[in-house]
């Protein structure tokens, strides 16, 4: 079970508030809310409806859906089958080729992958200052002021430079993340007003790789966060695995996708969305109040991939095409704003 989605490569501008505007992935919003049904009187306290397709984040989807969907798209138009057997020997030698094109490929992705973590190693020094500037820990210094300025200079003819003597600050720049998490187009959709309370306490975002020793590779981002009324997480983590040969395009292929239990405190779900309802019990004519809860879109579903339905029930034929390829399309959105994030963060 597995998601061929193809790794896009991007630039890795360190993001800022202005120069942040990810915008290569659009995201679909409308998810549909289950119906939260009558409850009987015996069922006391709070009630929890769930969606299997709440929230933006997929899982291991893509594998199921392109083997159902193979069956239907994929079948021979019986041109092989009407060759003659000397011109089909050349077919599988053919085939037997791109099998070592495919060993060789694979081998320059894991090269590439491994020359990836050692840069983002080289740049570690680079984000603790940038992390430091950001909290206000430290006052920058003339030579990186001036470096910006030329920068800003460059994207703007009318950039006026900032006055020589200016007192130093430790204001560093506050809801750094939540401003430049906002600048990117298909996050600023997902992220609420509910949610920016607490993401103005995302303090760092940090990209890690899995060790060369796993048997599959893949990333990690890390969320690091201030003391907040919220939840009790001091970081959230997205991992993201590929399988271990690349695909038929030469890219790695996502394998899937686990995220971090949210210890949410009592009442700051950011994912739920909670209402008090009257209810009368047809027999006993008894009313009283019922607590309930039901999904609701936020960036925090990010961190819940939802968990792919059964194979035997899509081998079966019990899980409709359409709605496999709702789900597809949910996993290939959740994967690429993982790779917007890797790119962008690190």
């Amino acid at each position: 079970m597995s998601s061929n989605v193809p790794i896009r490569e991007g630039d890795i501008t360190a993001p800022t508030p202005q120069n942040t505007p990810l915008n290569q992935a659009p995201i679909n919003q409308g998810l549909s809310r289950p119906t939260v049904p009558d409850i009987s009187e015996d069922n006391e306290g709070e009630e929890e409806t769930s969606s299997p397709t709440t929230g933006l984040a997929g899982n291991m989807l893509a594998g199921l859906v392109q083997g159902k969907l193979s069956g239907l798209i994929g079948k021979s138009s019986g041109y092989i089958e009407s060759l003659p057997v000397e011109v089909k020997r050349n077919v599988e030698a053919l085939k037997g080729v791109q099998v070592k094109q495919d060993q060789l490929q694979n081998q320059y992705k894991r090269e590439c992958l491994e020359l990836e973590k050692k840069y983002a190693e080289l740049q570690k020094p680079l984000l603790d200052r940038r992390h430091a500037i950001i909290m206000g820990a430290v006052v920058p210094t003339p030579e990186e002021v001036k470096a910006g300025e030329e920068v800003s200079k460059k994207d703007d003819e009318e950039y006026k430079p900032l006055p020589e003597e200016i007192p130093d600050s430790t204001n560093g720049i506050p809801e750094f993340w939540l401003t430049a998490l906002r600048n990117h187009v298909a996050l600023s959709d997902i992220i609420t007003d509910r949610d920016a309370g607490a993401l103005k306490h995302l303090t760092d975002i940090r990209l890690s790789y899995l060790p060369s020793t796993d048997p599959k590779p893949g990333f990690k981002l890390s969320f690091y966060f201030s003391p907040n009324e919220y939840f009790e997480n001091e970081v959230l983590e997205k991992t993201y695995i590929y399988q271990e040969e690349v695909g038929y395009s030469g890219d790695f292929v996502y394998d899937r996708a686990i995220g971090t239990e949210i210890k949410w405190k009592e009442d700051k779900d950011l994912t739920k969305e909670f209402e008090i309802k009257k209810q009368r019990n047809k027999n006993t004519n008894r009313t009283r109040l019922v607590r309930k809860a039901r999904p609701t879109e936020s960036f925090f579903n990010f961190f819940s991939p939802p968990e792919p339905p059964a194979e035997d029930a899509i081998e079966n034929g019990e899980i409709d095409i359409d709605e496999l390829e709702e789900l597809e399309e949910k996993l290939e959105i959740d994967y690429q704003l993982g790779e917007d994030i890797k790119e962008k963060a690190s």
